[in-house]
């Protein structure tokens, strides 16, 4: 192959990887999910993308679920501690939780909560933002 073509196949390459990256930013990211079994539970959804996150979103459905707080462990070995304490309906969503600091790799999110009502089984969805 010859230098310029080389050269030009390195570009694509860079300009595709780049904008694949790009198009993440700006969206939310599905991180995970868990269901709620009992009146009180403690879940943990593991992490499992190379992306650094500027805030996450917790949504629910299937039935309300009362939280209580949440722990992110990021990607160095620290953890955050983030009192929540909402009730969010079936069907709804939390705002959007700032993390503090500059956007970071998350290891895993525990989460404790309960049902707020006895209906269906909830489930709980957690989003980042890159």
């Amino acid at each position: 192959m010859s230098k310029k073509a080389s050269l030009l196949l390195a570009i694509l390459i860079v300009i595709g990887i780049g904008t694949s990256a790009s198009a993440i930013v700006g969206k939310w990211v599905f991180l995970g999910s868990a269901h709620v079994d009992g009146g009180v539970d403690h879940d943990t959804i593991r992490v499992n993308t190379n992306l650094t996150y500027a805030s996450i979103q917790l949504r629910v459905s299937g039935s309300a679920v009362q939280f209580d707080h949440v722990v992110v462990q990021y990607g160095n070995g620290q953890s955050e501690t983030l009192a929540l304490r909402d009730q969010i309906p079936a069907g709804g969503q939390s705002r959007a939780i700032d993390l503090p600091g500059a956007r970071r790799a998350i290891n895993r999110i525990d989460f404790w909560y309960q049902k707020a009502h006895w209906g269906a089984k909830p489930e709980v969805q957690v989003y980042g933002m890159p």
